[in-house]
C-alpha cells in the first residue's frame, strides 16, 4: 500500500479517513460560518473609516512579522532534516518501508520531518492570520449590530470567534491525520517535525502580538487615562488606533497559534506513548483512537459552537457560551464512551480506561474555566477585593492583584496533580504492569487527558477571539460616535460594554485552558522523550553487540529520572530559571516599547489635540509597536531553542530531563500568576468605570480610586497579554526541541562515546548565540 496503514483492519482504515472527512467538514463550517459574518452590514462612513486603520494596521504589523519569521522557518528546516538523517534508524520506520536500505528510509524519514516542520508552520501562520483577518472583519459588523440588538451583537462576535476556532480544529486534525496516513507507525517521527513547527510559530506570533498589544495599551493608558484624564478608545488619544490593532494580533492570532500548538503536540506525544504500547500488547487501537477522538472533537463543537445565541433575549453573553460549551462537552463524553466500549474492548485493562482519561480532560477544561473566572471575573471574590484596595491607593491596588495571581497558581496546580493523579490511579491499576510497562500505561493516560482537554478546541478559541472582537466593537463605537448622546447611541455603547466585560472574562478563562493544557502537553512530552532516549539506547545497544563491542548501556527507561542525581539536579534549577529570565525579557520589552509610545502621545497632545488644534497621527505610534515587536521575536525564539540543546550537549540526557522537569513546573506557576493577577486588575478597573462616575465621592471614571485601578490594569497588562501567555509556546517548544535531539545526544554524547572537539565547538556557538541574543533583547528601541 501507498499509504502507513497497512497493519490496520479495514474498519480502521476507514475510520482513520472518515477523520480526514471530518477535518475538512470543519473547515467548511468555518467557511459556512465566515459568508454568515460577512453578510451584516459593516457600518456608516465613519465607523468603516476607524475599522479601516484597524485592518492597514494588522496587515502591516502580520507582513512584517512574516517576514521576520521566514529565515528562522528555512535554518530549522535544514536542522531538522539533519536531526534524522545523523542517527540511526528507528525499528519503526524499518518496519514501515520494509524491502528499503536504511539510507534510503533515513532519507524519507528526513524529508517527512522537514515537510512537517514547514507544514506546521504554514498551518499554524495560516490559524493566526486568517483567523485575525475574519475578526478583524468582524469587529465593526458587531458595533453595527449593536444599535439594533444584543442578540445579533453576540451572535456575529461569537461565530467570528468559531471561524479561528475550527480553522485550529480543522487544519490541525487534517495534517496530523494526514501525516498519519502516510507514515503510519513511523509517523511520530514527522509529526515532531509538525508539532514543532506549529509550536515555533505560536511563539513568534504571541511573543510579538504580546509586545504589540501591551506596549499600545500601556502608552495609551499612561497618558491617556491617568494623565489627560480621557476616556479609553477616545479619538484624540494617537495610540488608541495601535491600541485596538493589537488585541487582534495579540489575542486573536496569537492564541489561535498557541492552542492549534497544543493541539497538535498532544497528538504527537499520545501517538508516540500510543506506539509504546503497541510495541507491548500489540494493539493498534492505543495509536488509531486519538485520532478518533479528535474527530468526534471536532464535530461536538460545531454542534456547540451554533446553539450560542441570545435565547429569550435575555441579554446574558456568558451564560449563552457556556451553554454552547456544555452541549458540546456532554456530547462529547457521550460518544467517547459509545467509541471506547466498542472499540477498545480487547485491550489489556478494559475499555473504560481511556475513556476515563480522554472524559477527565474534558472536565478539566472545564473546573480551569470555572476557576479561572472565580479569580478574574466581574462576579467573583477576588476580584472585589481588589476593587476594594483601589480605595487605598494605587500600592494596595497592585498588592490585592499579585495576592490573588499567586493564590490561583497554587489551585491550578493542585487541579492538574488531581488529573494525572486520576490516570496514575486509572492506568496504573493495571493487573501485571510492572517497570517501564506501567510507567508507559500511566503516560499515555496523560497524553489522553491531554487530547480530551483540547476536544472542544473550537469552542475555547471561539470563546477566546470574542473578546478582542468585542473590545474593538467597543472601540470603533467610542471614535466613530463621539460626541453623540441619543438614547440610540446609549444603548449600543451599553451593549458593547457589556460584551466587552464578558469577553475579558472568556479571554483570561482560554488563557487558562491554554496554560493548562500546555503543561499537560509537556507532561506528555516528557515521557515521550523518557521513551525516545530509551528506544535509541536500544538500538545503540543492539549495533555495538553485532560489532561484538562489550560496551552495555544503562537503559533510561529502567532508572528513571532521579532527583538526587547531582546532574538531573543541576538540570532542574537551569530549567526552572528559564521562564523567569523568558519573562523579564518579554516585560522589559514591553516596558521600553510603551515608553516610546508615551513620548510619543505627549509630543502629540504638545500640538493642541485635546484642544482640537491638531489630529492624532496614528501611523506613527503604529509603527513605534511593529518595530518594537519584530526587534524580540529572534532573540526569545533562540532562548526556548537554543537552552534544551546546550544543555543536553554539555551535560546530557539525564540532564536535559531534569531541565525539562524544571521548565515545566516554574513555567505553569508563573504563567498562571501573571496571568489571572492581569485579569483581576483589569476587570476590577471595569467594575469601577461601571460605577456612576462621581469624583466628589470617589467612585467612577476620573475618581481617585479609578486612577488606581488603572495603574493596576497597566501594570497587569503584559503579565496578562504578553509574558504570561508567552511561556505555553515557550514551555512546548523546550520540551519539542529535547525529544528531537534526544536521539542526537544520546547517540553522540553517551557512556561511552563523550562528546568530541566538534560537539564542544558546537556547544560553545550555541552558547555565543545565546549570549548575542540576550544582549540584543537589552538594547533600546530607537
Amino acid at each position: 500500500m501507498w499509504y502507513g496503514m497497512s497493519g490496520l483492519h479495514l474498519y480502521e482504515q476507514y475510520a482513520i479517513f472518515g477523520v480526514l472527512g471530518v477535518a475538512v467538514l470543519g473547515l467548511f463550517y468555518a467557511l459556512f460560518l465566515k459568508r454568515q459574518v460577512m453578510a451584516h452590514p459593516a457600518g456608516d462612513a465613519k465607523m468603516q473609516e476607524v475599522w479601516g486603520a484597524i485592518k492597514e494596521g494588522a496587515n502591516a504589523y502580520l507582513n512584517k512579522q512574516f517576514k521576520a519569521i521566514v529565515p528562522l522557518i528555512v535554518i530549522l528546516t535544514i536542522c531538522l532534516f539533519l536531526s534524522v538523517y545523523i542517527v540511526p534508524v528507528t525499528a519503526e520506520a524499518m518496519k514501515r518501508f520494509e524491502g528499503l536500505s536504511p539510507e534510503k528510509i533515513k532519507l524519507i524519514i528526513a524529508f517527512g520531518r522537514a515537510g512537517s516542520f514547514i507544514l506546521g508552520s504554514v498551518f499554524s501562520l495560516l490559524v493566526g492570520q486568517i483567523g485575525m483577518r475574519i475578526a478583524v472583519a468582524a469587529n465593526v459588523r458587531v458595533a453595527d449590530a449593536s444599535r439594533r440588538s444584543f442578540g445579533e451583537s453576540l451572535k456575529i462576535a461569537y461565530r467570528a470567534g468559531t471561524v479561528t476556532g475550527m480553522l485550529t480544529d480543522g487544519l490541525g486534525l487534517f495534517g496530523g491525520t494526514i501525516i498519519f496516513v502516510i507514515f503510519g507507525i513511523s509517523a511520530p517521527d514527522a509529526l515532531l517535525g509538525f508539532g514543532f513547527g506549529g509550536t515555533l510559530v505560536a511563539l513568534f506570533m504571541r511573543v510579538g502580538g504580546g509586545i504589540y498589544t501591551k506596549a499600545a495599551d500601556v502608552g495609551a493608558d499612561l497618558v491617556g487615562k491617568v494623565e489627560a484624564g480621557i476616556p479609553e478608545d477616545d479619538p484624540r488619544n494617537p495610540a488608541v488606533v495601535a491600541d485596538l490593532v493589537g488585541d487582534n494580533v495579540g489575542d486573536c492570532a496569537g492564541m489561535a497559534a498557541d492552542i492549534f500548538e497544543s493541539y497538535e503536540v498532544t497528538i504527537v506525544s499520545g501517538l508516540i506513548l500510543g506506539l509504546a504500547l503497541w510495541h507491548i500488547t500489540g494493539n493498534y487501537e492505543w495509536i488509531v483512537y486519538p485520532l478518533i477522538v479528535r474527530g468526534i472533537g471536532v464535530m461536538c463543537s460545531i454542534i456547540g459552537t451554533y446553539v450560542v445565541r441570545d435565547h429569550g433575549g435575555k441579554g446574558d453573553a456568558m451564560s449563552a457560551i457556556f451553554r454552547g460549551y456544555f452541549t458540546s462537552a456532554v456530547i462529547s463524553i457521550t460518544l467517547f464512551a459509545v467509541l471506547a466500549y466498542f472499540y477498545m474492548r480487547d485491550i489489556p485493562g478494559g475499555w473504560w480506561r481511556p475513556w476515563v482519561a480522554v472524559s477527565v480532560g474534558v472536565i478539566l477544561a472545564m473546573a480551569i474555566d470555572r476557576l479561572t473566572e472565580h479569580f478574574t471575573g466581574t462576579e467573583g471574590a477576588p476580584v472585589k477585593e481588589v476593587k476594594r484596595s483601589t480605595s487605598t491607593g494605587s500600592a494596595t491596588t497592585i498588592l490585592s492583584g499579585f495576592a490573588v495571581g499567586l493564590e490561583s497558581s497554587v489551585w491550578s496546580v493542585v487541579v492538574i496533580a488531581i488529573t494525572i493523579f486520576i490516570s496514575i490511579v486509572v492506568f496504573g491499576s493495571i493487573e501485571g504492569l510492572t517497570g517501564a510497562a506501567k510507567f508507559n500505561f500511566i503516560l499515555y493516560g496523560v497524553a489522553m487527558t491531554g487530547i480530551g482537554m483540547l476536544t472542544l478546541t473550537g469552542n475555547n478559541v471561539a470563546m477566546d477571539s470574542f473578546g478582542p472582537i468585542a473590545d474593538n466593537a467597543n472601540g470603533i463605537g467610542e471614535m466613530a460616535w463621539h460626541g453623540k448622546t441619543d438614547e440610540e447611541t446609549k444603548k449600543a455603547r451599553q451593549i458593547m460594554a457589556d460584551l466587552d466585560g464578558v469577553g475579558n472574562t472568556t479571554k483570561a478563562i482560554t488563557k487558562g485552558v491554554a496554560i493548562s493544557s500546555a503543561v499537560i502537553a509537556a507532561v506528555s512530552l516528557f515521557g515521550s522523550y523518557m521513551v525516545d532516549v530509551s528506544n535509541v539506547q536500544v538500538i545503540i545497544n543492539n549495533a555495538w553487540q553485532n560489532a561484538g563491542l562489550d560496551q552495555a548501556m544503562v537503559l533510561l527507561k529502567d532508572v528513571g529520572i532521579v532527583v538526587s542525581n547531582p546532574l538531573v539536579f543541576v538540570g532542574m534549577l537551569l530549567g526552572g530559571a528559564v521562564p523567569w529570565l523568558f519573562s523579564s525579557f518579554a516585560i522589559n520589552s514591553v516596558t521600553r516599547a510603551a515608553s516610546l509610545i508615551v513620548h510619543e502621545v505627549r509630543r502629540q497632545f504638545g500640538l493642541g489635540i485635546l484642544e482640537g488644534k491638531a489630529k492624532p497621527d496614528y501611523d506613527k505610534v503604529v509603527r513605534i509597536s511593529t518595530a518594537a515587536a519584530q526587534k524580540e521575536l529572534v532573540n526569545l525564539a533562540l532562548l526556548g531553542v537554543i537552552s534544551p540543546i546546550l544543555v543536553g550537549l554539555t551535560l546530557g540526557v539525564e540532564a536535559l530531563g531534569g531541565f525539562l522537569a524544571g521548565i515545566i513546573l516554574s513555567g505553569q506557576l508563573l504563567a498562571v500568576f501573571m496571568s489571572n493577577a492581569g485579569g483581576a486588575w483589569d476587570n476590577a478597573k471595569k467594575l469601577i468605570e461601571d460605577e456612576p462616575s462621581d469624583p466628589a465621592n470617589n467612585t467612577g471614571k476620573g475618581s481617585e480610586r479609578h486612577k488606581a485601578s488603572v495603574v493596576g490594569d497597566t501594570v497587569g497588562d503584559p503579565l496578562k497579554d504578553t509574558a504570561g501567555p508567552a511561556l505555553n509556546p515557550m514551555i512546548k517548544v523546550v520540551n519539542l526541541v529535547s525529544v528531537i535531539v534526544a536521539p542526537v545526544i544520546v547517540t553522540y554524547n553517551n557512556e561511552y562515546t563523550k562528546l568530541g572537539v566538534w560537539g564542544w565547538c558546537l556547544a560553545a556557538a550555541l552558547l555565543a548565540i545565546l549570549t548575542w541574543a540576550i544582549v540584543r533583547s537589552k538594547a533600546r528601541v530607537e
